[in-house]
């Protein structure tokens, strides 16, 4: 397998590599880790006429402290946001997720940004940014910055609000909520295979009733899809099983996934609703 001819850019600026954006815009992809993008040229898939790698832009890849919260560049791999304390710290969610991406040949090249701007339905990133309120910072020659909430930010299946000449340079995560339990699982065909279905929650309960709770599914719609009613309906509830299998099946109640060759609609739905009662139940047990 090999990709189409192309021209290879590797700016050193990220004012080179935004102007190259520019230039080429709508003809062209961007290079991070490449752990998506180069299956896409070899099988042909994509067909840019240009490449613009940024890895030897400076400032793209740190992961800081930033309002109590965190700044990630979006070139920072996933490996060392995986061994990151202030990851962990910060962001546990994030820590919970990073592990259950492919094998860890695969994160050492693998970057934040390029996951959430790749935008596959069933990575685990984009579900990370949903359940955290994200905000996502892309750049252009045209406009500056501009910031995207996580929520805006996923429009369909491989399909992001970024601009054909905007580049991804930043995810800012909020500070957590004070005393928030967090969780992730997700059903693979294997160990470090795309989840058929996954669910991420986090729950802030004090004194046993929920004070705040975040819902998001993987692999059971065109994109990471967050459970809004059934988040709404859990707050002021008691964090008990009864009230996480209810908050379950409004949320089910509310996918739609699709049928193929590694699973049903209908299995996808029903693994999403013990997963999600799952999620809550430990995401609350920590929280306690």
């Amino acid at each position: 397998m090999k990709p189409a001819p192309f021209t290879y850019f590797a700016p050193e600026t990220l004012a080179e590599a935004l102007a190259l954006r520019a230039e080429h815009a709508g003809d062209c992809v961007v290079l991070a880790g490449g752990q998506s993008l180069l299956p896409i040229l070899n099988l042909r898939l994509a067909q840019p006429s240009v490449v613009i790698d940024v890895n030897r832009i400076p400032g793209l890849g740190e992961i800081a402290e930033r309002n109590g919260g965190l700044s990630i560049g979006a070139r920072a791999r996933q490996r060392a946001a995986e061994r990151s304390s202030l990851v962990a710290e910060r962001a546990p969610l994030l820590a919970k997720a990073l592990p259950l991406i492919a094998h860890p040949a695969i994160r050492n090249r693998g970057t934040i940004g390029g996951s959430i701007a790749h935008a596959d339905p069933a990575a685990e990133l984009p579900a990370v940014a949903l359940a955290l309120d994200a905000e996502l910072v892309v750049q252009s020659t045209a406009r500056g910055e501009r910031s995207i909430p996580a929520g805006e930010f996923f429009h369909g299946f491989l399909s992001t609000a970024v601009e054909s000449d905007e580049l991804l340079t930043e995810v800012r995560i909020p500070a957590p909520p004070v005393g928030a339990g967090v969780a992730f699982h997700e059903v693979q065909r294997n160990h470090g295979a795309f989840a058929i279905v996954g669910a991420a929650a986090m729950v802030q309960a004090t004194d046993g009733t929920v004070g705040d709770a975040r819902l998001v599914f993987i692999g059971a719609a065109g994109t990471a899809i967050r459970a809004r009613a059934a988040e709404a309906a859990l707050v002021g509830q008691p964090a008990t099983a009864d009230s996480f299998a209810a908050a379950a099946e409004s949320a089910v109640g509310d996918l739609d996934p699709v049928s193929d060759v590694h699973a049903s609609a209908a299995y996808r739905r029903r693994v999403a609703g013990v997963l999600a009662r799952r999620v809550l139940a430990e995401a609350a047990g920590v929280a306690a």
